[in-house]
């Protein structure tokens, strides 16, 4: 085991009098391997940030909100680019991008096909997504390095090759790495997951992208995002008690629902900030993907300087205090929107099933299960994940555990036990937290992201059998976490689900409920406590990180054209300049339609590499408004019933593109633009819908398609599953002029619709390409 500390930083003055901190690090006598995980064009310019704060300011005459400050501070001209909330596009120059492996195999293949020898930017790749929970973490882990051996050495080599550092499988989650080591006050990254606002708990704007938008980072190119709306998240009052930093977001996302922070950045505010943890502050911001939001942030206070100071970043510290006025929000900024929590009333908060936004205070969910009908016996309690697996979660589990223990308890629910990273897993090794929360029944698995994204090997119950599980997750969509739709996944804060796990029923209310010992006695547990970060320094465990060679030229990478895991991709064809005609409505979807039901993760994800493998799950969890059935349509062509993907490659095969018709939020969720290349590989051209999560929308312009949106919600109900639609007007394709449609029903008569997009002129000429990486290559 190769130890090592984060001993050295330091700031340097370079030319123009801008001081830049320079962040390395120095390994004890111990390692194997001197490589900074910093690269050394990594740096931190506080004064550049500062000078573009005050040139919009003085533009726009009013204070700025934090969101404000970060976002325009970034941007690639301050001085000339238009500013308009909810309206224009920015250019934007981020500092850095991060990849997890499922999506940076797309995006690394895709930089690849840019023809472009290195990134411009600093950049890594985190093994997280591929390791299956089965057995317990070692064990698991061995099991994916050999199942996945292919893939992790594409992701190595190519990381090598293009300059991109490589963290291992077994290295950690990629919110949990970002947050321990590239997040600070102020910088600016994005990430190919959705739940990259993570690092909003330190100061930071870290936006979910797909990989496209990933690529156009990396090649140097502004990165276009539209001017957010800032909603403004006062806190008052203190947490205490059983509430969590959880309970602050479970209550936010029941207040605006999965689609009320769409196009928004969500700020907090207020003097019950203090009174949250660092680590606590990434929990929020992490959720904060389940309302649809840009990203979330915090405004820059001691607990973060703490964390910092904590995880060796002592100089970033300093030079942050030096600098906070940019870093919280101007006294008398404006707000889109004010919700106002007040933490000292908060109570413990659990949110589900099939969807996030459905919270109920924990000391009702016992009713209301029983009302609805829903399991109340907890099969399965489930912690840890990118968005709870903090220092603190654990150490306020174990709490709960070690009561449990001392009279004699262990779980009647299964439990299992995920650390967000190699040194929380060590770190929580050393000080005994694991070993108690094995003996309360739990199972430590990988530091990956297993069962929170369906890499769950469940065998406790069949496919089809109701139940009832309970999580620290972010997500609870219909079968996302075993596969399973009979599966009732509620999302709540470890210290609950360890209390439900012990209990093994939703109608256990922790703060008034006793539990019997094992002699027979009565009590009840006591308010989780656990410290904020540990005593002694973090033990860093075992090092996984490769970091890049100066010298990348003898670094081959292969990828073999009979692999069923990778494959190269090729252009998709350019816009034939007419309007797209007589297009069949290969699914009209009902409901809620996320990027789950699109393109499923799961055992899916071990073709994320391969798309033309991966279009084999296109739709086939996606509810076919004409039977209620998924993965069922009818083909036009022939009259049969088929699977979505088939039918879509036989419309393909017969030269006819297609379109998708759908509800509200369409392809909320994961980031993943295989929910979009997938539509576009066979054979869609337009996907129509209610309204579009931001994400998605994006992901499908990038990829040549036309997502458009009714102007009147109602036409939905127009049209039916066997219409041809014609898209009309492309020859003046232009800026906020809508499109018509004209569809056309099986019995002769049509309808004429309009059809609204948010493209602009760029995006625009996305489309004409045929995507945009095809006009990248245009313009090189």
């Amino acid at each position: 085991m190769a130890s090592y500390c984060m001993t050295v930083t330091r700031l340097r003055l370079v030319l123009g009098g801008a001081r830049r901190l320079h962040v390395s690090a120095a390994f004890n006598a111990k390692a194997k391997v001197a490589m900074s995980r910093f690269e050394p064009s990594s740096s931190i310019n506080y004064e550049e940030l500062h000078e573009k704060i005050n040139i919009v300011r003085k533009r726009l005459n009013r204070p700025l909100t934090l969101s404000e400050k970060i976002v325009y501070g970034h941007l690639d001209d301050p001085a000339g680019q238009e500013i308009a909330r909810g309206r224009t596009y920015l250019r934007l120059r981020p500092d850095r991008v991060a990849m997890q492996d499922a999506t940076a195999q797309m995006a690394m293949l895709q930089f690849i096909s840019s023809g472009l020898p290195r990134v411009a930017v600093p950049t890594t790749i985190h093994c997280d997504h591929l390791i299956e929970a089965q057995i317990g973490g070692v064990e698991d882990l061995k099991r994916a390095k050999e199942v996945n051996q292919e893939v992790y050495n594409f992701l190595a080599t190519a990381g090598a090759k293009y300059g991109v550092g490589f963290w291992k499988p077994g290295s950690g989650i990629i919110h949990q790495i970002i947050l321990e080591n590239y997040a600070y006050p102020g910088v600016m990254l994005i990430g190919t997951d959705s739940h990259t606002p993570n690092g909003g708990g330190l100061g930071s704007v870290c936006i979910g992208v797909g990989g496209a938008d990933a690529v156009d980072v990396m090649a140097g190119i502004p990165w276009e995002l539209k001017c957010p709306n800032v909603i403004g998240v006062k806190l008052t009052g203190r947490l205490s008690g059983w509430t969590s930093p959880k309970d602050v977001i479970l209550k936010v996302a029941g207040i605006l629902t999965v689609k009320g922070g769409t196009g928004a950045i969500v700020e907090y505010h207020g003097p019950g900030v203090d009174s949250v943890s660092c680590t606590g502050m990434a929990t929020i911001c992490n959720m904060g993907a389940e309302i649809g939001a840009t990203t979330s942030i915090f405004p820059y206070n001691h607990r973060m300087k703490t964390y910092l100071n904590k995880t060796g970043r002592a100089d970033i510290a300093a030079l942050a205090d030096e600098y906070k006025e940019d870093l919280v929000p101007d006294p008398g900024c404006e707000y889109d929107q004010v919700i106002e929590i007040n933490l000292s009333e908060l109570k413990p908060h659990i949110n589900g099933p099939f969807t996030p936004d459905l919270a109920h205070p924990v000391s009702e969910i016992g009713a209301v299960a029983e009302k609805n009908g829903w399991p109340l016996e907890v099969k399965v309690g489930l912690i840890g994940s990118c968005t709870n697996s903090s220092y603190e979660d654990m150490g306020r589990a174990a709490s709960l555990a070690k009561q449990a223990l001392d009279r004699g308890l262990k779980c009647k629910a299964a439990f299992t036990v995920t650390p967000g990273s190699e040194q929380i897993r060590a770190t929580i090794e050393r000080d005994g937290f694991s070993q108690i929360l094995r003996d309360v029944g739990g199972v430590v698995l990988a530091n990956a992201c297993g069962p929170c994204i369906g890499q769950w090997d469940r065998k406790d119950v069949k496919k089809g059998e109701k139940n009832t599980i309970v999580t620290s997750y972010n997500r609870n969509f219909t079968s996302r976490n075993d596969a399973n739709p009979a599966t009732h996944a509620f999302v709540t804060s470890p210290e609950i689900v360890t209390a439900l796990a012990i209990a093994g029923t939703l109608k256990f209310n922790p703060e008034t409920d006793y539990l019997v010992g094992a002699n027979g006695e009565r009590f009840k547990l006591e308010p989780p406590n656990g410290d904020e970060l540990p005593a002694r320094e973090f033990d860093p465990g075992q090092d996984t990180y490769q970091h890049p060679p100066a010298d990348s030229t003898s670094v081959r990478v292969d990828v073999s054209p009979t692999s069923t895991r990778l494959q190269l991709l090729e252009p998709f064809d350019k816009w034939n300049g007419k309007d797209l005609e007589d297009l069949p409505v290969l699914i009209k979807v009902k409901g809620k339609c996320t990027t789950d039901h699109i393109s499923a993760a799961g055992p899916w994800l071990k073709f994320r590499g391969h798309l033309d493998n991966i279009s084999n799950n296109l739709l086939i969890g996606a509810v076919n408004v004409d039977n209620n059935a998924v993965n069922k349509i009818k083909n036009q062509l022939t009259g049969e019933y088929g699977g979505v993907p088939d039918v879509a490659r036989h419309y393909k095969a017969s030269g006819l593109s297609w379109v998708v018709v759908g509800d509200d939020n369409y392809g909320e969720g994961s980031s993943r633009e295989h929910a979009a290349l997938e539509p576009r590989h066979l054979g869609g051209r337009v996907i129509i819908v209610k309204s579009f999560a931001r994400i998605h929308e994006t992901n499908l312009k990038k990829q040549g398609m036309l997502p458009l949106t009714f102007a009147d919600p109602a036409d939905y109900d127009r049209i039916r599953p066997d219409d041809k639609i014609s898209i009309t007007g492309l020859a003046n394709f232009s800026p906020g002029k809508p499109l018509k449609g004209v569809v056309k029903h099986g019995d002769g008569s049509q309808d004429i619709i309009t059809l609204n997009h948010t493209f602009n002129d760029n995006q625009i000429e996305w489309f004409h390409a045929g995507s945009a990486l095809n006009r990248m290559k245009e313009l090189q």
